[in-house]
């Protein structure tokens, strides 16, 4: 039996401040199982939230919403 593990692309946030350590430049941005996960990699704060969550948040100033797939 084969079992395959899928790579997660994780991408650096330009300009992005930990809301919990406040440090810059240190939050990532990555899809986990269909869900929109950010983190810091300097500390253990992380959020996730549904891809239909992120479009309820969105106001008339957001054009759409960044799928990276």
């Amino acid at each position: 039996m084969t079992t395959t593990t899928k790579k997660v692309r994780k991408r650096f946030v330009a300009g992005a401040k930990c809301p919990k350590c406040q440090a810059k430049e240190s939050i990532v941005l990555f899809k986990e199982n269909g869900v929109e996960t950010v983190e810091c990699v300097d500390c253990d704060y992380r959020e996730q939230q549904t891809e239909e969550k992120v479009a309820k948040k969105a106001t008339g100033a957001v054009i759409g919403v960044f799928s990276p797939e």
